[in-house]
């Protein structure tokens, strides 16, 4: 998957997510969410690292605007 590196490869096993069709079944708020109750010390990066594998770009290539969706998503 793109943007997914080994760490975060791993986490993602964690919570049975295997491949890039189970992540985005998941969605990548659900899934940041699930990791982040295992892994406290995850960042925003991995959030972009997710939706960017979802939309088959390189997370940098996320605009600030989707970024800022993201993030209110992520307020309770």
């Amino acid at each position: 998957m793109r943007n997914i590196g080994k760490v975060s490869r791993l986490w993602l096993r964690e919570i049975e997510v295997y491949n890039l069709n189970d992540l985005k079944a998941c969605g990548a708020i659900a899934a940041y969410h699930m990791i982040k109750s295992i892994h406290p010390n995850a960042t925003l990066n991995l959030l972009w690292a997710l939706e960017g594998a979802i939309l088959d770009i390189d997370w940098r290539e996320i605009p600030e605007s989707r970024k800022h969706e993201l993030s209110k998503q992520l307020i309770p």
